[in-house]
């Protein structure tokens, strides 16, 4: 009531200053300290006694630091900016972790405590600027004052507990949670559960993170233990104090495969800083992490149902979070929910979709084979949405399949729409094929209505790119044609013969001439065949791709077909001069590579989205692996 009593008073400027905050006192506090005068010039400038000792922290000097707090004691919890910022405060945002410890040795509990005029404490400033070593040392001193009321308390820790994990600073996360498992609903400041919050961090989950071949070997060669059980664990939020809170120790061991042989060939410096071993194994505590995380949220969601007589609420965004993590494509958050309550799966989320549905609309295909390969499959496919769309209707919309905005070209994109709305036609019941929505279309209506733009971009891009590799193709084979009759050294003149017809690495020139020829000339046919084509929607799928794929690979062999014979010419007419021949094969291949490299990820892509695409089928297995 006193909460909206003072926003009701505010003007627009002042009322969005304090629009997101649910407590009156914050509220007052806020505006007190943004528009309340100051009451004497005491209260102003008295930070400024303080600029030595300012100077002092900013500049990282501990000595001088250290000389001032013997002389003023007092000075460790006194203002000395304008912004209400103490010695702590400063530190932290510099990031000068000497005279933070020697600040948290000489502050109580209520001096770490203490806020700017921001309302952040020196914790919060850690993980906001993101020095997680100095959140190490502030959080085991961290304690919440006795004569702060319930509602308060939750609020404050929430803000600790939501931005900890936003900055993936899971260990302080993950001892919250195990001692307070009802502040995994909620709300800070911003209106954010830590649930949700969880939920829009997808680098925390191993589905976030992709590996090349060799850093998957190693990633999923590290043990990382499971944290410990807290032995706090049984400790509730209704319990008003959180006494000796400290961060919870983890045994964390690396063992890589096989172990043996690191362990007596690699010394640990080598195994945590060579090779990205060390961003890896940080990489997979964090996923381990995350998981335990996940688990003690989900531990507490459902004693919350429990408690409720299995009410579905969306209390503390539990939809929210939901939704969030199938649209941010988490598969781990949405098998945990799912698991915990397969109502779920039926429940509405944006827009009265489903979780198929969104899985669908947001072109997610693990959360998607999951759900599908539920009991439940033919019950959400059958679901609509406020406009009537069906499952198959999710296909043809763009707006959100943000998944596909990530791959560069709009041929492959459209490709990869294509793929879904064949992909989801085939396993669907036949009477969704032809149901309309309330403007009257079918989702094939819809699909082609929405790819319209899409369609012509992927056509422009197919023939732009077709017309160059063309002239480039030309070009080779105009080279390599000529070649074949100016042979290098020329001919006898008694015989005819090439003089060099009976060297190796003249059999080589011709062998590698001959192949650039007959590459370059099926590269050239193929693009014709692009520049050629009626476009049609199907024709995306694989007949368009496919006669990129064969054009651009057969261009890249060609080319390094032509400098192998230039290279070889090379060495054959400067035999006696290997060093300067080897120098200018090498600068002559720099501008080649540079050529192949730029062109090879378009390459690699389509060829991923034609051969690996999604299998859509009735037998779909889970596997998130």
């Amino acid at each position: 009531m006193a909460l909206h009593v003072i926003q009701t008073s505010c003007g627009p400027d002042a009322f969005s200053k304090i629009s997101t905050i649910r407590s009156a006192d914050t509220a007052w506090q806020t505006l007190k300290r943004k528009y309340l005068p100051a009451d004497t010039g005491d209260i102003d400038n008295s930070y400024l006694q303080y600029a030595d000792l300012y100077r002092a922290v900013l500049e990282g000097n501990l000595i001088a630091a250290k000389d001032f707090f013997v002389s003023q004691p007092e000075a460790v919890r006194k203002a000395i900016t304008y912004k209400g910022e103490t010695a702590l405060h400063i530190a932290v945002t510099a990031g000068r972790d000497a005279i933070v410890e020697e600040l948290a040795r000489r502050m109580s509990v209520e001096d770490l405590e203490i806020e700017d005029g921001d309302g952040y404490t020196a914790l919060m400033k850690a993980l906001v600027y993101g020095r997680s070593k100095l959140v190490s040392h502030l959080y085991p001193s961290i304690s919440w004052n006795h004569d702060l009321v319930l509602a308060e308390k939750v609020r404050k820790v929430a803000n600790l507990l939501t931005r900890a994990i936003y900055t993936t600073n899971l260990d302080l996360a993950l001892d919250l949670i195990k001692k307070y498992p009802s502040l995994t609903l909620a709300l800070d400041d911003r209106g954010e559960s830590p649930f949700l919050a969880l939920a829009s961090v997808r680098p925390a989950f191993r589905s976030g993170k992709r590996l090349v071949c060799w850093k998957k070997w190693i990633y999923f060669g590290m043990h990382i233990d499971q944290p410990a059980p807290s032995t706090s664990s049984e400790i509730r939020l209704s319990i008003p104090n959180i006494e000796n809170g400290r961060q919870c120790n983890q045994v964390v061991t690396i063992e890589l495969v096989p172990a043996v042989l690191f362990r007596h060939l690699v010394s640990v410096t080598v195994r945590k800083y060579l090779l990205g071993i060390k961003q890896l194994y940080d990489m997979k505590k964090i996923h381990t992490q995350s998981k335990v995380l996940l688990s003690c949220m989900c531990k507490e969601i459902q004693a919350s149902l429990i408690h409720t007589g299995g009410q579905l609420e969306n209390i503390g965004g539990v939809y929210d979070a939901i939704n969030r993590a199938v649209r941010n494509g988490i598969p781990e958050f949405v098998y945990a929910a799912v698991e915990l309550d397969p109502r779920f799966l039926e429940n509405k989320y944006n827009n009265s979709r489903n979780l198929l549905m969104l899985a669908v609309l947001y072109r997610h295909y693990k959360i998607f084979r999951h759900i599908w390969n539920l009991d439940m499959k033919n019950i959400s496919a059958s679901y609509v949405d406020r406009s009537d769309n069906n499952l198959l209707h999710m296909t043809g919309m763009t707006e959100d399949s943000t998944i596909f905005n990530q791959i560069s070209g709009a041929a492959l994109q459209m490709q990869g729409e294509l793929q879904w709305f064949k992909g989801v036609e085939r396993i669907i019941n036949p009477k969704i094929k032809e149901a309309t929505n309330k403007d009257g279309l079918t989702p094939r209506e819809l699909f082609t209505k929405n790819h319209k733009n899409m369609m012509e971009k992927g056509e422009k891009w197919m023939k732009d790119t077709s017309s160059s590799c063309t002239v480039v193709g030309a070009l080779i084979i105009t080279i390599t044609f000529a070649v074949a009759f100016t042979l290098p050294g020329g001919n006898d003149q008694t015989s005819g013969f090439p003089i060099f017809s009976k060297k190796t690495l003249f059999k080589v020139f011709i062998i590698s001439d001959t192949l650039s020829l007959f590459s370059s000339s099926t590269l050239v046919l193929m693009f014709l065949g692009i520049l050629t084509s009626r476009y049609a929607e199907e024709d995306f799928i694989v007949s368009l791709p496919r006669k990129m794929i064969i054009g651009l690979s057969t261009l890249f062999f060609s080319i390094a077909a032509m400098m192998v014979a230039f290279s070889v010419t090379l060495l054959i007419i400067l035999n006696e001069q290997l060093l300067t021949a080897i120098t200018l094969i090498c600068l002559a291949g720099v501008p080649v590579t540079f050529f192949i490299w730029i062109q090879f990820p378009i390459l690699k892509d389509m060829i991923k989205l034609t051969c690996f695409s999604p299998n859509f089928n009735r037998k779909m297995k889970l596997d998130f692996n």
